[in-house]
């Protein structure tokens, strides 16, 4: 019997800790409807599956290697650790594996148009590509602070066709982002598709995410049982919204040998305030129409990563916890920026900032077990979007 417990209506969990679910306006509702409809409708369908997994291979470049890390393993001492390569992906990071899922749906809607969020810019890159290939009109929310530490994505994005609109308000990070976001689908749900990028949001998007990004989890599991011919002791992913770490997680959620870790954005500190870590120093509430586990002090949410610059988190991740599945905890900047150097340094790849997160966890928990336990790391994306940034820092 599965550990996750999940209603029709997207909600994790039973009796007082539940998550997710829906808390919009009317209007946003009947929206959101249509879409879980369809999703329904064509996630089983055998010519969505076989258009699907024609993109998957033939575009994006999948199924991506399961890499053993043997220079970084053998520097550590202790367990074994393979890296996942999302970076090698077509727009280098996982986000691709939703976008293709989502924009074949949004195409047999008869969608005219595709909006999007995106914190990092990985997210808005993947849409805005699908969006160059399916032919559509796309506009893109991204934060004013993320637009300026991301300006390669940016480019990338208006290069795609895409148009890229400032979030100017409150933190002008993520979060501000699917507000403005939220807001024109709720103006526009008639001949528009909203391309959410993470594992949040209201019902359906949190199963529909990670519908499409188990992918990831189901590859890994079929190559770590080929090159060591058993399930690994650990699975480890970055947290911010969590698609890439959902991913990861959800085929191996009822291997109950294998531990999960989620790796928060500490920041500058947890007591601090300056983090962006829910699920070690949050309470459940509602963000953006879903209850999950929110920061106490939204307004002091930071990241080193944009991409993990989010107050709240998917309502599966929230639910893991509340079950004790999973384990959360938080590495902060300068961790997470010298796993980046060290990762570059020894194995000759350049992680992304986020997926340094993890990186740095992994780093910390090798050497603390024996040399026969295995940990898988998602590699979720590569870091040439972030060279400029850490050039910055290290100089």
């Amino acid at each position: 019997m599965s550990v996750v417990k999940v209603t029709q209506d997207g909600v994790f969990g039973e009796g007082e800790m539940t998550f997710g679910g829906s808390f919009v306006p009317d209007v946003l509702q009947n929206a959101l409807n249509r879409v879980a409809e369809a999703f329904e409708k064509y996630k089983d369908d055998p010519e969505f599956i076989r258009e699907y997994h024609y993109y998957m291979k033939d575009y994006v470049g999948r199924e991506n290697p399961l890499y053993y890390a043997k220079n970084l393993s053998d520097k550590l001492g202790g367990a074994k650790i393979y890296l996942k390569r999302e970076d090698l992906n077509h727009t280098g990071a996982h986000k691709i594996n939703n976008t293709i899922g989502q924009i074949l749906l949004a195409k047999r809607m008869g969608a005219k148009r595709i909006i999007a969020e995106t914190g990092a810019g990985q997210h808005g890159v993947a849409t805005a590509t699908v969006a160059a290939l399916f032919n559509m009109p796309c506009t893109i929310y991204m934060g004013e602070v993320d637009m300026q530490r991301q300006a390669l994505n940016v480019f990338r994005m208006e290069l795609l066709g895409s148009k890229v609109v400032a979030a100017k308000s409150g933190n002008r990070t993520l979060k501000e982002a699917v507000d403005e976001a939220l807001m024109d689908f709720a103006t526009n749900h008639e001949d528009t598709f909203y391309l959410l990028g993470s594992a949040v949001g209201p019902h359906p998007y949190p199963l529909m995410v990670r519908h499409f990004q188990s992918i990831i989890g189901r590859e890994a599991k079929a190559q770590i049982l080929e090159k060591e011919g058993r399930l690994p002791d650990y699975v480890v992913a970055c947290v911010g919204g969590g698609s890439n770490a959902i991913g990861l997680f959800y085929p191996f959620v009822d291997d109950l040998s294998v531990k999960i870790v989620g790796v928060e954005p500490g920041g500058k500190g947890i007591s601090t305030g300056f983090h962006a870590a829910p699920l070690t120093a949050g309470k459940p509430d509602v963000i953006h129409g879903f209850k999950c586990y929110v920061m106490d002090e939204a307004e002091k949410c930071h990241s080193i990563a944009a991409g993990l610059d989010y107050p709240g988190v998917g309502p599966e991740h929230s639910y893991y916890k509340s079950i004790g599945r999973a384990e959360y905890l938080s590495v902060e900047d300068q961790e997470a920026l010298d796993a980046f150097v060290t990762l570059s340094k020894t194995e000759g790849i350049i992680p992304a900032l986020e997926s340094s997160h993890a990186i740095a966890y992994a780093m910390k928990l090798a050497p603390t077990l024996p040399k026969d336990q295995i940990i898988i790391v998602n590699l979720s994306g590569r870091g040439d979007k972030d060279v400029a940034q850490v050039s910055e820092m290290l100089n």
